[in-house]
Parts: C-alpha cells; sequence; structure tokens
C-alpha cells in the first residue's frame, strides 16, 4: 500500500477502502447514498464523482451482478478507485477520468445514477486548504452541473439518487422540477428532534408521479451511538425509500 493511505472497512468489514490519510476522508454520506439506491441485479450504474470508490463498492456489496462505472474528475484519486476496485474484487466496477460538465463518450443508458456532490456553494464558503477536501467539499461546477448529468445519463424512466445537506434541498428540486418526477425526499436527523442535516433525494427521468416525504431516519441515539436502524444500514441493509422508520420524536 502507497505512503500516505490507509485501509478502512466499511459495512461491517465487507468493503476494504484505500483512501488517503491526510485530505478527503469518506465517511458515512458514501455508505447511506448507496443504501439508497434500489437498484436490481443486472442493472447498470453510474457513480458521479465516485471518488475513491466508496459509495460504488458499497452498493455492489450489497446487490450482486451490478455494472457500476464511476466517474471521476481527479487522476490520482480515480487510481485509487480502480486500486480499491481491484482491492474488493470487483472487476465490473470501472472507473472513468472525466469531469461532470462534459460527460465522457457512452455515459449513457443507465438503470441508475447516484451522486455525492460537493456540498458547499462556491464563493459562499471558506474553502478547505487541502486540494482533496477543496474538491470534494466545494461545487466548483454547480449544483445544476451534477442533476445536468445524472438525468442526461440514465435512460427515460431511470432512477438518479442524491445525497445533499438540508439546506440546498430547495435548490435541488427547482433543479429537478419538470424534468423527473416519482420525487422521494428523506430527511436524516443527527439526533431525534434536532433538525436534519442531510437529505436523501430519489427521482426519475422523463416521468411525473407526485413528490413523496419520507418519515426520515434518526442516525444517533441519545448517548452518541447510532440508532439500530442507522446501525443496519451502516452494515449493509438496505436503506428503504418506501419505508423508513423512526423520524423525530419516536422511541
Amino acid at each position: 500500500m502507497a505512503e500516505g493511505l490507509t485501509e478502512d472497512r466499511l459495512l461491517g468489514g465487507r468493503v476494504r477502502l484505500r483512501q488517503p490519510r491526510d485530505g478527503y476522508r469518506a465517511a458515512i454520506d458514501p455508505v447511506l447514498l448507496a443504501a439508497a439506491v434500489r437498484a436490481r441485479p443486472g442493472e447498470r450504474v453510474l457513480d458521479l464523482g465516485t471518488g475513491a470508490g466508496a459509495a460504488a463498492l458499497c452498493l455492489m456489496a450489497r446487490v450482486e451482478d451490478l455494472t457500476v462505472v464511476g466517474l471521476e474528475v481527479d487522476p490520482t484519486t480515480a487510481a485509487l478507485a480502480r486500486e480499491n476496485a481491484a482491492l474488493n474484487g470487483r472487476d465490473r466496477f470501472t472507473v472513468r477520468d472525466g469531469d461532470v460538465t462534459r460527460l465522457p463518450a457512452g455515459l449513457r443508458g443507465f438503470d441508475r445514477a447516484m451522486v455525492n456532490p460537493p456540498f458547499l456553494e462556491a464563493g459562499r464558503a471558506d474553502p478547505p486548504p487541502d486540494p482533496g477536501r477543496r474538491r470534494a467539499h466545494v461545487d466548483a461546477d454547480g449544483l445544476d452541473a451534477w442533476v445536468e448529468a445524472a438525468l442526461k445519463a440514465v435512460s427515460p424512466g431511470g432512477a438518479v439518487t442524491f445525497i445533499q445537506r438540508a439546506d440546498r434541498l430547495a435548490d435541488l428540486l427547482t433543479l429537478l422540477q419538470g424534468r423527473a418526477g416519482g420525487i422521494v425526499v428523506a430527511p436524516l436527523w443527527p439526533k431525534a428532534g434536532e433538525a436534519a442535516k442531510r437529505v436523501i433525494v430519489e427521482a426519475r427521468a422523463g416521468v411525473r408521479t407526485p413528490l413523496r416525504l419520507l418519515p426520515g431516519l434518526v442516525l444517533h441515539a441519545p448517548d452518541g451511538r447510532y440508532t439500530e436502524p442507522a446501525e443496519a444500514i451502516l452494515r449493509g441493509m438496505a436503506f428503504d425509500l418506501g419505508e423508513i422508520s423512526r423520524g423525530p420524536g419516536s422511541a
């Protein structure tokens, strides 16, 4: 293993992930995103901004017989994602170098796309000094570029799934309006009674069915440990967008 990397385990050890010791490191967001993607065996999934491959590898650990393509703008990070694919024996996870503003040739016709975009708007936040963290956290391309790429990449009726900061939910819904429907919004609360910090949003390209707001998921118990539903998801259970339990105020 190259100097400056650590090897971490996700999904209770089922996924091995090499990532920089310093700089951007995958936390629980890509795990939650992957858990919410309702992929079926045999489907093709695009992971936009795949990073070191955490979300893609978690998804493939849960759903067999998937073909996943990751798109990553940073060549060093893309190479690390390929290393992680080999480390986990996932030869059907391939990584393309490229930018969401200019989708490489052939990245069309997917059944699903999943997106963990940078959360901070350029010009409205102090960027982290580390280049890797800056790329991961500050949205230099704009949220509209990520939505445009995801919707272009999937077939009509294909699903796009985002994890996003709760305070940018209105921006995301505005960008999806008129272009996607069947929208499902699942808030993620740090603890019961606290404001949501993240949301999971799924939409289907070109459909017009109404939006559904789900009860959401509380991540932490009062003592700081993960709640039982959150722990189950972090160990590999699907994040059921049809029935997510335990919103604020539940026992």
